[in-house]
């Protein structure tokens, strides 16, 4: 930059990098790009799996965009905010997260040429707010109500087809289901309420719903009983033991008689802890801190079952699925603030002991117990019911649904072609464009599929067009016809497809307005000083 007397005016830090008007826009396209592309492969039930290796060796084996985008170190700031949209769209719906990458990606591709003709980018934001607002008015049109449980079971089932379940996923869809209805109230269903408990062994087959709390921990004394039928649960967040003063302090006992009266007054404390516990009722104790070796040696005496450092998320669990009140002083417990379950059980799962506490009236908090033959197994598999419980919930939630495989694309990309007309002026040819992008989705479903995606779009627009029921026609990835996938039972909740629709036009728009990207240079870690450090002789 040059002042009137041709003196060069040094605004920005030496080594810092400019690009600005086109350049800037297509590198952002392109890193952009670069994140879609990385995911695209793994969309639909045929797509593929990527294998993650961190910088300390640890291995990821998984077809969800988020956990894909999440585990690679992206480091183009453009290609960030289109990782943001996959987080987004997880935290929202649980789901679509490839999807909103891959049409976020296409948007920003549609647009370069509307860039090289000198359309001005915020004529193709404009655009692109008019068709995504238009587009969330169409999805809510084709929608289908979905409130009943063959509904749910068969959104389960569209998510976790394509998943690492093996031939599992209506076994999977009809636990999901049941544990999602569980925990539904007034309408709303909180998904931290299901728990997902995984243990190396067995098959998927052998996946199953506890009605209850399912806790990786044994009993503290050998003696305690492995059976507590009608339990009485008393929960702690505190130790059971004798507490140490806050302060430093010293004792001096120089009588032999004195000492032994000390340690008879510590071990009456810790007898008045159990006979406290077992005068309220309780014969099982959870207790998030430690329990000392003289309370477990009275406690199953008593034949009392205890077990110590739960994490909170246990306890919390255990309260809602049995009742009980968490008490943070021992001496403050009522019977009242005891919870009640049918049966506390430890069993030997592989070759550890866990607790099972089920039989609860009506638990509020349940597990899904995983088994699997590996550890990527299971990993894989309680992303997948994750993916599942949520779709579920938000289909309870809301209510609404739509058919998979590529319909509501093609819907949206045949009437945003009709719309497009009616608005006019430059604003049009973003909206066409943005009909384009839509037909990514339907595209590499049937790319992944192995099956002629030209030939799948013609055979989806024409039925689309032509059948009586054509806005819920898409591709039957087996055999690469357009069928009414409502009869298929391939549906998607409602809010999935509008959240990944709004999220990409969102960061498409943001990454279109930026013409100027300015990027500091990175200092460089210190350097040691050539003889050492100062003061120190050399070696």
């Amino acid at each position: 930059m040059y002042g009137n007397g041709n003196q060069p005016i040094i605004v920005l830090k030496e080594g810092t990098e400019r690009t600005k008007d086109k350049e800037a826009q297509f590198n952002n396209i392109a890193a952009a790009k670069a994140v879609a592309d990385a995911v695209r492969s793994t969309l639909g039930p045929k797509g593929m799996d990527k294998m993650l290796v961190n910088t300390i060796g640890d291995v990821v084996i998984t077809n969800d965009g988020v956990t894909i985008l999440k585990e690679i170190d992206v480091q183009h700031p453009a290609a960030k905010m289109v990782v943001e949209v996959a987080k987004t769209q997880d935290s929202e719906c649980g789901d679509g997260t490839t999807t909103a990458v891959v049409l976020a990606g296409e948007l920003l591709k549609q647009s370069e040429e509307l860039i090289d003709a000198n359309v001005h980018p915020t004529v193709i934001t404009n655009g692109y707010k008019l068709a995504a607002a238009k587009s969330v008015e169409i999805l809510n049109s084709i929608a289908v109500d979905a409130k009943k449980d063959d509904i749910l079971q068969k959104v389960a089932i569209t998510t976790l087809t394509g998943k690492s379940v093996g031939e599992e996923h209506k076994h999977l869809a009809n636990i999901v289901v049941r544990a999602a209805k569980s925990v539904e109230e007034n309408g709303r269903v909180d998904t931290k309420n299901i728990r997902i408990q995984k243990k190396v062994g067995g098959v998927i087959g052998d996946t199953y719903l506890v009605e209850g709390v399912v806790i990786d921990k044994e009993a503290v004394h050998s003696r305690m009983p492995k059976k507590v039928e009608n339990a009485k649960i008393a929960l702690f967040s505190c130790g059971l033991e004798v507490k140490k003063t806050e302060f430093d302090a010293q004792i001096q006992i120089t009588d032999p008689a004195s000492m032994g009266s000390f340690l008879a007054e510590e071990e009456n404390t810790m007898k008045e802890m159990v006979e406290k516990i077992k005068s309220v009722g309780a014969n099982v104790v959870f207790s998030s801190k430690a329990v000392d070796e003289l309370v477990q040696h009275y406690m199953a005496k008593a034949g009392i079952l205890g077990y110590r450092r739960l994490k909170e998320s246990d306890l919390e669990a255990i309260s809602k699925a049995t009742g009980a009140n968490v008490i943070g002083n021992i001496h403050e417990i009522t019977k009242n603030d005891l919870g009640h379950a049918g049966l506390v059980e430890e069993k030997l799962v592989g070759e550890d002991g866990m607790a099972f506490i089920t039989g609860c009236k009506n638990p509020k908090a349940i597990t899904i117990f995983v088994r699997g033959g590996t550890e990527h197994v299971l990993e894989e598999l309680e992303r997948s019911l994750n993916d599942a419980i949520r779709t579920v919930g938000v289909t309870l939630e809301d209510g609404k649904v739509v058919a998979g495989a590529g319909a509501p694309e093609i819907e949206l990309s045949l009437r945003l072609g009709d719309y497009a007309s009616s608005v006019g002026g430059r604003e049009q040819l973003a909206i066409e464009k943005f009909a384009k992008a839509m037909e990514i989705i339907p595209w590499t479903l049937a790319e992944n599929a192995g099956i002629d995606a030209i030939d799948s779009i013609i055979k989806l627009k024409n039925a689309h067009e032509k059948q009586k029921n054509g806005k819920y026609y898409g591709i039957d990835l087996s055999t690469g016809e357009a069928v009414d996938m409502l009869k298929l039972s391939v549906v998607e909740p409602l809010r999935v497809k509008v959240q990944a629709v709004n999220s990409a036009e969102e960061v498409a728009n943001m990454i279109l307005r930026i013409d100027d990207v300015i990027a500091s240079r990175r200092s460089a870690p210190p350097q040691m000083p050539p003889g050492g450090m100062g003061g120190m002789p050399p070696m």
